[in-house]
């Protein structure tokens, strides 16, 4: 039904053969195909990273929660712009959430001073966000945990490939700065594979906890059993199932060596939607004249004006065929959360006003011109 969709996976006959490889070898659960993912991985990021495939992102910051002791009577700093599985996970393991505010109408990240205004004495961490692939202000953020003594834990379901640039750093990877940091491998996301996540640290007792964390605490995996290089295991610590499969880590194996290239796709649609929403009054883009690194373009968001019905926008470009979303709807207003977190005022006024366009690399401008030519369209329409 769609002539522009929010997004298509980015697959060829690469992804097919790596699939077919893990069935003909008769073990789909974790074995070499995700060892092989997260040496890549690992590679990829630097900086010593140590990596570990899981099931999804959500598990990621589950376990980076629980290995850096977040528990009752803790206060962890959340963005408030950002997908619900933050607090999720912050609320499942007993800890409060406390929400930090965005910087600007032009700079959704997490605001630095407002992260530092919410510190309490029960504040054990902050978990930061970098919205749609662009890099928070790691240089204060990093000091500010310093200074205070606090976890840092990076949401990073938005980023691979991206980089922050400042004094102290050039061109590093997002991923890097935290304690521990989770990525995202979902449908949409720039590295595909349907479910899956890493969790990463760069502290060598951390990711042994993690291992623990990530297959019910044995000490030995099925395969090794499999393959009879083990009999039974020991269990030192309660532990989940959080594993990824091999097919999963398949997928992310030939999505890993066409990241760059999809990015620089990403990046040519963004400015060919700079170009051709340039003037269009009801529109703003955020991030669009500043740079704190390289993005990776993850999303297109637009902010509309406060005189302009978003539904309405959606309801008519669904009409002339155009998907759209929203990233993301206001933490304050669900059900599970009204009454029981703080405002945040910026973040607020953005979710009730911003519009993901369609974007991945395997769009032409043609589709993009489809896309504004609906969204400029209905922005015309009388109320």
């Amino acid at each position: 039904m769609w002539k522009v969709q929010l997004h298509k996976i980015n697959y060829d006959e690469r992804e097919y053969q790596a699939v077919k490889e893990v069935l003909d070898s008769g073990w789909i659960t974790i074995s070499q195909k995700t060892q092989d993912f997260e040496a890549a991985f690992s590679a990829f990021l630097g900086y010593d990273a140590q990596c570990l495939a899981v099931s999804n992102a959500t598990a990621a910051l589950h376990m980076a929660l629980l290995v850096c002791g977040i528990g009752g009577g803790d206060e962890v700093i959340t963005p408030s712009l950002t997908f619900i599985a933050d607090q999720n996970v912050t609320q499942m393991t007993g800890a409060e959430n406390v929400l930090a505010d965005i910087t600007s109408m032009e700079d959704w990240s997490m605001d630095p001073d407002d992260i530092e205004s919410k510190i309490t004495p029960k504040t054990k961490a902050v978990m930061i966000v970098h919205y749609a692939g662009y890099a928070c202000d790691m240089e204060r953020i990093s000091a500010l945990c310093k200074q205070h003594n606090l976890l840092l834990i990076e949401d990073c379901a938005h980023t691979p490939g991206a980089d922050y640039c400042g004094p102290s750093a050039q061109g590093r990877p997002l991923g890097t700065f935290g304690d521990v940091s989770a990525f995202s491998f979902f449908g949409n996301k720039n590295i595909a594979v349907g479910e899956g996540g890493m969790v990463v640290t760069r502290n060598q007792e951390v990711f042994n906890k993690l291992k623990g964390l990530r297959s019910h605490g044995m000490s030995v995996l099925s395969f090794d059993r499999f393959k009879g290089r083990a009999v039974s295991y020991d269990v030192s610590a309660p532990g989940l199932n959080y594993r990824i499969h091999e097919i999963s880590s398949a997928l992310g194996l030939v999505q890993l060596q066409k990241l760059e290239s999809a990015n620089n796709k990403r990046k040519e649609i963004v400015e060919y939607y700079y170009e051709r929403l340039d003037g269009v009054s009801s529109v703003s883009i955020p991030y669009r004249h500043f740079s704190r690194g390289k993005p990776n373009y993850h999303i297109m968001p637009v902010l509309l004006s406060e005189s302009t019905d978003r539904s309405a926008v959606i309801e008519s470009m669904k009409q002339d065929g155009v998907q759209t979303s929203i990233h993301y709807p206001a933490i304050q207003n669900f059900s599970a959360y009204k009454d029981k977190v703080n405002k945040t005022p910026k973040a607020e006024y953005v979710c009730a006003r911003e519009l993901t366009l369609p974007l991945y690399p395997a769009m032409m401008k043609s589709d993009v011109d489809i896309v504004c030519d609906a969204l400029i369209k209905a922005l015309n329409k009388k109320e």
